[in-house]
């Protein structure tokens, strides 16, 4: 009986004509030097592509049976699509990589190698960990990339450098326990997210980001990559790591504005109603608001605005608790739906760092 590990390699697919098939070449040449070690399947999951795409893959799988294709009547986008070949993958792990191979094939073994180490349920792999690399990607959308991760970072629990790397390994039990909901580049950060309310191990190792090849290719090929709207949704997801962080700070910064606008109004009612010639506290205030209005109304309205922050600080909090003790009882029935045993789990707060 072979005891080998089983992976499926998972490469989503739009408009990939006019490098698919070397993408194809260079991964099944890869999985042969390691057969060793596993046993493998590619999935291709062509996402409605309106070129030659499908036929290609249709092609190569028909000289190679442990390619497969999937196919989407029409674009439903990276988060379907992803959803569609994690439902389908036969392998004990699942290994995605984008098909224009930005993240080289050589990933795939690090990728093994680590989840099979140390036992974790998800490990990323990250051109912005250290020892990491990043070659060919255009200075804006390098930028636009780390500063979006690094929002993120700060949003979520742990150390991860890229939550929205696409190159990753995943226990295929635990993955299908998630129950995924989003239907584009955001399923990244939701899959990260909810196996950090479950406690799960996340590791994290450095990649090669490159795009030398791409650069050669130009306007031969139609990409699906759309940079500014999957910056602002990567922007934007860091809200569902912990959203109170977003009414908290502002709250107290405005907090802050409003007593220290106040504390000048304070200043000047006491200056003024130490006066002799001053004999009722409301003249004292009266007099205040003379020398500074604009302490009295920046200071109240700020104080204000700085509650209403954070009552919703608080309450984005009570709903979050309320949200993960909802989702972990649901994981609980959807793992019994599916027939999925309780497994021991290896838990982490933090990331395990590797650099080699």
């Amino acid at each position: 009986m072979d005891r080998r590990k089983m992976i499926s390699v998972v490469l989503p697919a739009y408009n990939e004509e006019a490098l698919i098939a070397d993408s194809l070449k260079r991964v099944c040449d890869y999985l042969g030097t390691i057969e060793h070690k596993c046993r493998w399947e590619v999935i291709v999951v062509d996402d409605g592509s309106t070129d030659r795409t499908a036929e290609i893959v249709a092609e190569f799988a028909a000289a190679e049976p442990r390619v497969r294709l999937l196919r989407h009547i029409t674009n439903f986008n990276l988060g379907q699509a992803l959803r569609y070949a994690f439902n389908n993958a036969q392998g004990d792990y699942v290994i995605t990589l984008d098909s224009d191979l930005t993240y080289g094939p050589e990933h795939i073994g690090l990728l093994f190698d680590t989840i099979e180490e140390t036992r974790a349920k998800i490990v990323v792999a990250s051109p912005y960990h250290p020892g990491g690399k990043v070659s060919g990607v255009p200075k804006i959308r390098e930028f636009l990339s780390r500063w979006a991760n690094r929002l993120l970072s700060m949003s979520a629990k742990g150390k991860l450098t890229a939550i929205t790397s696409m190159a990753r390994a995943y226990d295929t039990r635990f993955l299908r326990s998630l129950d995924l909901k989003a239907w584009d580049f955001e399923i990244n950060t939701e899959i990260i997210y909810k196996a950090q309310l479950l406690r799960a191990l996340i590791v994290e190792i450095p990649a090669h980001l490159d795009w030398t090849g791409l650069n050669q290719i130009g306007d031969k090929r139609v990409s699906s990559i759309r940079v500014g709207r999957s910056i602002l949704a990567q922007s934007f997801t860091s809200f569902l790591f912990r959203p109170f962080v977003f009414f908290i700070i502002p709250g107290l910064i405005v907090l802050g504005l409003a007593f220290w606008t106040l504390g000048w109004s304070v200043y000047h009612t006491i200056a003024a109603w130490v006066r002799p010639e001053v004999i009722e506290f409301s003249d004292a205030v009266g007099v205040a608001w003379r020398v500074s209005p604009h302490s009295f109304v920046v200071g109240g309205i700020s104080l204000l605005v700085a509650i209403q922050l954070l009552s919703l600080g608080v309450l984005s909090a009570q709903n979050k608790r309320y949200f993960e003790e909802v989702f972990h009882l649901g994981t609980i029935i959807y793992r019994e739906q599916l027939g999925l045993r309780p497994e021991p789990m290896v838990v982490d707060n933090d990331p395990v760092r590797r650099d080699t």
